[in-house]
């Protein structure tokens, strides 16, 4: 008060001036502007897991990442076709359990059977040569590890889509085929590439070339679609050739064979939404709002010229 006048005079020309309630109006602005804040930040918590149970098919989608999958008789690549059709498909197949198993000279699980979709696509869309300690086509191991990772007593609730070139030595793949059949597992195999084949690009001495063989010719990987054909016969599926076939086509087609399997009933952890509570700072930022509107700047006549703050 000493910047406007005396103290005293001023103390004469306001009687009724509060010395506290213009800090207790602060205070009060502060705290509803503060709590406005926390409102609008949409605190939450609460949250609980329930336990669902689902049906659902479980399946494999077992993906050649060989070298031999890089070969550009089909465009861009067999590898980039096989990883959009597998892609399109996970998309298609919403509502099964899926995992992925990555291939070449020997198999392992990429992804374990789960409902995390997102986590299928990212995985296929990441997938390349490099991921492979072993170059081949081991087509056998991947049916090997896709038994070994269904419960024991499913046996008539599997698949397994096996999207590759064929390109294989693998002389047990068959017989593996024909066990896994007798243990109820469907197989479906999916053949990438053409009959008249393609050269599989290499980088040789720091530049682009062709994988040759031990006399120095290239060498080109054709599709096997005997043994891809076999394969599917043995395990009760189906083969397509993405190369002649509408990918689109082949999608709703193993969607609808898959879709007439019998379901297993599986139980799922389900996290529910976080409960909001806004609305309980936003009651308190109102309180302190009207509170401060409703107070005045002028004495209270039970308190009079007490000061709290001394």
């Amino acid at each position: 008060m000493q910047e406007f006048g005396n103290s005293n005079l001023l103390a004469q020309m306001m009687p009724m001036y509060s010395k506290y309630k213009h800090t207790v109006k602060f205070i009060l602005l502060l705290l509803g502007l503060s709590t406005v804040i926390i409102a609008w930040a949409n605190p939450q918590w609460g949250t609980k897991r329930e336990k669902v149970k689902r049906k659902s098919v479980d399946i494999f989608i077992a993906l050649d990442i060989s070298q031999s999958m890089m070969a550009e008789d089909i465009r861009p690549s067999r590898l980039e076709r096989a990883k959009k059709f597998s892609q399109q498909l996970v998309q298609s197949l919403k509502g099964n359990r899926m995992g992925l198993i990555l291939f070449a000279g020997n198999a392992y699980i990429q992804m374990p059977l789960t409902t995390d979709y997102a986590a299928a696509q990212l995985f296929i869309k990441s997938a390349n040569p490099n991921q492979a300690p072993t170059q081949g086509t081991a087509i056998g191991d991947a049916l090997d590890i896709a038994e070994q990772s269904f419960e024991e007593d499913n046996k008539q609730h599997k698949a397994i889509i096996i999207i590759t070139d064929g390109e294989t030595h693998d002389k047990e793949a068959l017989a593996m085929a024909e066990q896994a059949a007798k243990n109820g597992l469907l197989i479906y195999t999916i053949g990438v590439g053409t009959p008249r084949g393609g050269l599989v690009p290499a980088i040789v001495g720091g530049r682009e070339d062709y994988k040759r063989d031990n006399t120095g010719n290239p060498i080109r990987s054709v599709l096997n679609e005997t043994m891809l054909r076999d394969l599917a016969d043995i395990g009760r599926g189906y083969y397509f050739n993405l190369a002649s076939s509408d990918p689109e086509q082949v999608t709703t087609t193993l969607s609808g064979e898959i879709d007439q399997m019998e379901k297993r009933e599986f139980e799922a952890r389900v996290f529910n939404e976080y409960e909001s509570y806004f609305q309980w700072f936003l009651g308190l930022a109102l309180f302190f709002l009207i509170a401060e509107f409703l107070i005045s700047y002028k004495k209270n006549r039970w308190i009079g010229d007490k000061d709290l703050f001394s």
